[in-house]
């Protein structure tokens, strides 16, 4: 999809819901609620953004392949595949390179939806987390930040989900991770330049997050739905990873609200 690894459910004639996962994270992030959206005739595609799992980048390109913006070049050629008009769904890390989708090309989105993402670099705990993986690998390199992380991991895992979270993270761009952690630690505050873009297109626009995010606070991620003007959902029995944790409250968040963008477009 637009030269990305991706996941399709749903009929081919559906409105397309394209789906961009956090960092570190992949296409088989969305596959909860995949089935889910397809039975709500959606067309559902979720991918791996350059450089994530089994979306590789060009060994001898620039850093700048793994950029927001080159990320966001890369979405918008899924989203001209798809026939552009795509509702955009970014998660976490995501959410910032759907946003520099909407700054870049603005006219291939028929929504954006920011999931559980915020309006500028991330910080609190999670940030303080992703600074320490930065020293890990500084002392010891990939193998240290798995072993690192996998130790703070109290979640009991089967062995076939633990195997696949090491294929996935030992299997994605060394080069990548780098700089789209630089990114997520240092991505300015663009929300005015979104609401902009957003009203000048007439592209609706919704902040939705798990009632216990641990990422970006739900307070900063009400704000932030207040400075775009866009609707605010709160889905319940959620933190960070709705999609995993709320399948159902999810997929009913994200179908009113495209169910809303549609009826407003025919209009």
């Amino acid at each position: 999809m637009g030269g990305l690894a991706a996941l399709v459910a749903g009929p081919a004639d559906g409105a397309a819901v394209l789906m961009l996962p956090g960092f570190t994270g992949s296409k088989e992030d969305f596959l909860p609620i995949l089935p889910l959206l397809a039975t709500a005739g959606l067309r559902a595609v979720a991918v791996d953004l350059r450089g994530q799992y089994e979306s590789k980048g060009d060994p001898d390109g620039p850093d700048s392949q793994f950029s927001l913006d080159g990320l966001a070049s890369d979405v918008a050629l899924a989203a001209r595949e798809l026939g552009g008009q795509v509702h955009l769904v970014g998660h976490s890390f995501g959410g910032l390179v759907a946003r520099a989708t909407l700054l870049a090309d603005p006219g291939l989105l028929a929504s954006v939806t920011f999931f559980g993402s915020g309006p500028a670099a991330i910080g609190g705990p999670r940030g303080l987390a992703l600074r320490a993986m930065y020293a890990l690998y500084a002392q010891g390199g990939l193998d240290a930040v798995w072993a690192g992380t996998r130790a703070l991991d109290p979640t009991v895992r089967s062995a076939a989900e633990a195997d696949f979270l090491r294929r996935r993270f030992f299997g994605s761009s060394e080069r990548g991770m780098l700089v789209m952690a630089k990114a997520l630690l240092g991505e300015p505050d663009r929300v005015a330049a979104a609401t902009a873009a957003a009203a000048a297109h007439g592209i609706p626009l919704l902040v939705t997050h798990g009632v216990d995010d641990d990422a970006w606070l739900p307070a900063q991620q009400a704000d932030m739905a207040v400075r775009l003007g866009a609707r605010h959902a709160v889905i319940p029995a959620a933190m960070h990873s709705p999609a995993l944790q709320n399948p159902t409250g999810t997929v009913e968040v994200l179908v009113a609200f495209i169910r809303e963008a549609e009826a407003e477009a025919a209009a």
